[in-house]
């Protein structure tokens, strides 16, 4: 166990991620599968700033005290008859108040209630006195939600147009359709849980959606980075195969995949803690919670599909199958080389061989041939340094003998 850990550790290959990537792609797509059909038959759980509605807000303070948001909610469904669809408190001390989202109200029914609530709660007004002035009212439109979905949109598309182009340039084009899978993969994988567990969707959730793509297009680079160090001029080698290289530099970067999402989840959570649990700001919560989902589809899908699908990519080309097929028969040449001088060196070269095909390390070098001893009449080994049964030669062999 220590021994994986610490090949996990120094990126040694401890993991055969692209060899199992048919696992990865079962399960990312059955994720996705049962995303989109959340998104179709529950939708989503859309704020008031999509749906339009009214927006009512009264200091936290009271006559009596502090109010809470069971006050304010029983007061809401006794007067208008349905409970609103969300209370909460934002902002802390003197400056605390009490937000209420509720469905459209009319003008009569929106006097009703404030005065409902001034009457049985009391609110105190900025000198310290109960006013009824300190409860505000304000009606929000559904077009103002559809204009944010709309610029957010046409931000997407730009947004992808232009990896596109980057990748395509910097990498290759097979690499840029990989890594914009992911990206998609990441949006409806976001989108999908906050259809299933019903979160409440915000221009900040929106807002927060744009902001993850950066992240997980950046961990994607940083692995493909190292697929194209590793595997340049690997055509004319017989070294390792394209996808020995390209897992080889999975493992390489796993660690620093890891270190840096969960260095991003940091102050995710802090949003989450002090944002929305100390200071009841809800945008925060909005912008806290598509992240965090956001950076961690990101990190599943640049290590455990946007590589592999490089690979399946690159390796339905003739060249790289040619190649592989090289590497091959160089490790079977070697494998019956020394079956012909050691047995048992056959077998340590085809475990080694197996080994480096599923963890992406070229062949060891105490497999290669010539770095075992030949078998002398007998049985006895001969001529392998270091050996018991090696003779000391020269001027350490005679000083020895004396």
């Amino acid at each position: 166990m220590a021994g994986t850990l610490g090949r996990l550790y120094s990126g040694t290959g401890a993991l055969d991620v692209v060899g199992r990537r048919r696992i990865w792609y079962s399960i990312s797509g059955v994720l996705v599968a049962i995303c989109i059909l959340s998104m179709l038959l529950r939708g989503f759980n859309l704020g008031i700033d999509f749906e339009g509605g009214t927006r009512v807000q009264l200091p936290a303070q009271g006559t009596t005290g502090a109010i809470s948001t069971q006050q304010v909610e029983r007061v809401f469904t006794a007067t208008v008859g349905q409970p609103p669809e969300s209370v909460q408190t934002v902002g802390t001390g003197s400056a605390a108040s009490i937000l209420i989202r509720s469905a459209a109200l009319d003008t009569r029914t929106s006097f009703v209630l404030k005065r409902a609530l001034y009457e049985q709660l009391h609110p105190l007004g900025k000198d310290g006195r109960p006013s009824e002035q300190a409860i505000s009212d304000s009606a929000v439109s559904a077009t103002w939600g559809g204009e944010i979905s709309r610029q957010a949109l046409i931000a997407l598309v730009v947004f992808l147009g232009l990896v596109t182009v980057f990748l395509a340039v910097y990498f290759e084009p097979r690499m840029a359709l990989a890594a914009l899978i992911a990206l998609v993969h990441d949006v409806l994988v976001t989108a999908g849980i906050y259809s299933l567990i019903g979160f409440e969707v915000t221009p900040a959730s929106v807002i927060g959606l744009l902001t993850i793509l950066g992240f997980s297009l950046y961990d994607t680079v940083v692995v493909f980075d190292k697929v194209q160090e590793n595997t340049r001029g690997l055509l004319g080698l017989t070294r390792r195969t394209y996808t020995e290289a390209a897992n080889l530099a999975v493992n390489q970067t796993l660690m620093r995949s890891i270190n840096t999402s969960l260095i991003a989840v940091l102050p995710v959570l802090s949003l989450l803690v002090v944002g929305a649990g100390l200071l009841g700001v809800g945008t925060l919560k909005d912008l806290a919670l598509v992240q965090m989902v956001g950076i961690t589809a990101g990190t599943m899908s640049s290590i455990f599909l946007a590589t592999p699908l490089v690979v399946d990519l690159t390796m339905s080309r003739p060249a790289y199958q040619q190649q592989a097929e090289r590497v091959a028969a160089r490790r079977d040449k070697l494998a019956r080389k020394v079956a012909a001088t050691n047995p048992e060196g056959a077998g340590e070269i085809s475990s080694a061989a197996a080994d480096s095909t599923s963890t992406g390390n070229a062949l060891p070098a105490a497999a290669v041939p010539g770095a075992v001893g030949k078998t002398a009449p007998g049985g006895r080994r001969r001529g392998h340094a270091g050996s018991k049964n090696s003779r000391p030669s020269g001027k350490a062999g005679r000083s020895s003998r004396r």
